[in-house]
């Protein structure tokens, strides 16, 4: 669970390129692919600024995070969009969909292996026939411990962030706000680097059909990315 201090320094800081940056790619992706995506869910939402991208290009989206702070923003952000809190483990949708998406490595924040098999299980109920789960995992060559990263938000607030190998598998993304007037904030967050085989092979036993596991959402997108996209079909 994200604190207070965390998800204001996530929105405010620069946090949301990712997911526009994503969001675009996404939109150009099913544009490419000729899809009829009307609906979609995007599990781990965050502070929502993918479902808003994808609000904007026609898509009746919704969110769902465990984080009551990042929903809070999000709702803020845009009352109109759908979100709620929850935990995407356990998350059961009421309705079917057309998509659902979980980025910005939410999935590496799911420890253990059994957890990450439900949550497939659930997508995979959770789509409509044919429908697609894209999402991405940290990737292996995307750490690069201890080399902090110093953000200045303006002269009164400062961040920086230290990635730190904390087991083979395991990473700690430590987060260290300061501002004036005020102690000094740490967080430290967890996470696995997941065997994309693994994952892939948890997707087949669940009745998907891998489309894509690379480093780019789609062969027109520019340059090559360090995060792995998955692309899944339902079957």
């Amino acid at each position: 669970m994200y604190s207070d201090a965390f998800c204001r320094v996530y929105n405010a800081f620069g946090w949301n390129y990712f997911p526009e940056a994503f969001g675009a790619q996404l939109l150009d992706w099913i544009a490419e692919k000729q899809l009829h995506i009307r609906t979609c869910l995007d599990l781990g939402c965050g502070t929502g600024v993918l479902c808003e991208t994808l609000r904007n290009g026609g898509i009746d989206a919704a969110g769902v995070d465990l984080s009551e702070n990042m929903i809070a923003i999000a709702r803020a952000r845009n009352p109109e969009i759908r979100y709620e809190v929850g935990d995407m483990v356990t998350y059961r949708l009421p309705q079917s969909v057309d998509l659902v998406t979980c980025t910005g490595d939410a999935l590496n924040h799911i420890l253990r292996l059994e957890d990450v098999a439900r949550i497939f299980a659930n997508v995979h109920e959770s789509l409509n026939p044919g429908g697609w789960f894209v999402f991405d995992l940290l990737n292996e060559r995307e750490i690069a411990p201890d080399e902090p990263i110093d953000l200045d938000f303006d002269e009164a607030t400062r961040a920086q962030l230290v990635m730190r190998r904390a087991a083979d598998d395991v990473v700690e993304l430590c987060v260290t706000v300061r501002e004036a007037g005020k102690p000094p904030f740490e967080e430290v967050i967890t996470e696995v680097v997941h065997d994309p085989e693994v994952i892939l092979g948890l997707l087949r036993d669940c009745g998907f059909r891998v489309e894509r596991c690379a480093h780019q959402l789609s062969d027109a997108s520019e340059g090559r990315g360090l995060t792995w996209f998955i692309i899944a079909q339902k079957i």
